[in-house]
């Protein structure tokens, strides 16, 4: 079932029921009727829906960040925010259209060719729960206005966000055969990428969906974008402003509690400035051990997304320092409710877990560098490949570090984020394909080379 369970106190909320087979067969029916018509349009009229769903995205911001408090603990400043985001990926496929989807006209030997952008169908989108919204738009927007039609199934524990998006959606005048949410369960997933009725899938989630997802796709011979963990690092060089420092990269690290594929998770400081980098960040992080209402602004630690989260990180935490980790700060679960104090490790080697895995909560590994070649070691040791940052005084040096940095997004005297504008995606195991960005637009299309 869906269930809506409030993390703050471990109260159960709501339960909907799973969509029945015949019910998923006929949202397939659906999307994959409406196809024709929705491609028929022309980019301007798809465009201008897309435009007004930012526009009532925009409107109903307290609603929709008020949901995700509820449903996964986000703090109400943060949920806000995150619609904000929302809202400028819309608008900036809505303004991009006409650019992004142009023909291109090629020179080629013996004569000229046109490649023309057009979509492929009905697409399945499978989507996580730590931004409920966000991540449904870096999907959403860019399809709709190419012209492919979209079956959305939520996290299991977000149907109240995966209604509201639905409702903004037709209320910008998004047909009801072009975007359909189902409360699909994973168990249903194989039979609608068999549909050959569905042309392909994009998966925002954890490596093991993306493995079994790209499994059956590939099976099935389903075009694939998959967007999954990270555990990514932020190199520091070097800093002019130890506090300045210190806070940002905390305030990133804590950010949604930490549970964002692309936070810095590994800080990798070099010889001489760790020390201090540590004792200044193990004090900020302290300010994390206070549990509070999410739907409080003044809230700096909010609960994880449910109890078993906060099990499992608090799981991860012990057997580190079991393994010999050093725990600087926190650790502590907090009861009622997800709350798990933020916390420091130091001292943690290959030989642990805790090295290679990536952990999904408020939670700093910190490593010493001896050298520039030692912190890129560091930052590229890993399964993972999403996100990096670079920090440091001279710029020159943080892009000579970037550029050897194996990672799909690296930033420099910034941790991470998102933009419309920007591609974003990994590389290993963090993913295939990129979504954001003019890159986002590209990977469920049909680039077809018509020779003139």
């Amino acid at each position: 079932m869906y269930v809506v369970t409030n993390p703050a106190t471990g109260e159960l909320v709501e339960e909907v029921v799973n969509s029945t087979d015949a019910e998923v067969r006929a949202a397939i029916g659906r999307v994959h009727e409406g196809f024709p018509a929705w491609r028929a349009r022309s980019v301007g009229e798809r465009a201008a829906i897309v435009a007004r769903a930012a526009d009532i995205f925009a409107e109903r911001a307290d609603e929709l960040a008020a949901i995700m408090t509820l449903e996964m603990g986000k703090r109400i400043n943060e949920g806000r925010g995150e619609i904000g985001i929302v809202v400028d990926i819309f608008r900036y496929y809505a303004q991009q259209a006409p650019a992004l989807l142009a023909d291109e006209p090629l020179d080629i030997k013996g004569g000229k060719a046109v490649i023309t952008k057009s979509p492929i169908g009905a697409l399945l989108g499978i989507m996580p729960w730590n931004f409920p919204c966000y991540q449904v738009a870096r999907f959403v927007a860019p399809n709709l206005v190419l012209g492919n039609t979209i079956l959305l199934k939520h996290a299991s524990i977000c149907p109240r966000s995966a209604r509201a998006i639905e409702e903004v959606l037709r209320a910008a005048g998004v047909p009801d055969d072009v975007y359909v949410n189902t409360f699909a369960s994973s168990r249903q997933i194989p039979a609608i990428l068999a549909d050959p009725r569905i042309q392909g899938v994009s998966l925002t989630g954890s490596e093991q969906a993306g493995i079994a997802v790209a499994a059956e796709a590939g099976r099935h011979l389903k075009k694939t974008v998959l967007e999954l963990g990270g555990s990514d690092p932020l190199i520091v060089l070097d800093t002019a402003d130890m506090d300045e420092t210190v806070s940002a990269t905390a305030t990133a690290r804590m950010r949604n509690c930490g549970q964002s594929c692309n936070a810095p998770k590994r800080m990798i400081v070099m010889a001489d400035i760790y020390d201090e980098y540590v004792d200044r960040l193990t004090k900020r992080v302290a300010e994390y051990y206070v549990p509070g209402d999410p739907a409080d602004p003044e809230t700096k630690l909010p609960p994880l997304a449910s109890i078993a989260a906060a099990d499992e990180v608090a799981a991860q935490i012990a057997k580190a320092v079991e393994q010999g980790a050093t725990l600087r700060a926190g650790g502590r679960r907090i009861q009622p409710g997800a709350y798990l104090e933020a916390t420091v490790l130091t001292d943690v080697t290959p030989e642990m877990d805790a090295y290679y895995e990536e952990i999904f909560g408020p939670v700093v590994i910190v490593f010493r560098a001896e050298t520039e070649e030692d912190a890129i070691r560091l930052a590229n040791d890993t399964p993972f490949g999403l996100g990096a940052s670079v920090w440091g005084t001279d710029p020159a040096r943080a892009r000579r570090v970037a550029e050897r940095i194996d990672a799909g997004m690296v930033y420099l005297n910034r941790a991470g984020g998102s933009q419309a504008d920007l591609p974003f995606g990994g590389i290993k195991r963090s993913g295939i394909g990129r979504e954001l960005g003019p890159a986002g637009i590209e990977e469920f299309m049909n680039k077809k080379s018509i020779r003139l």
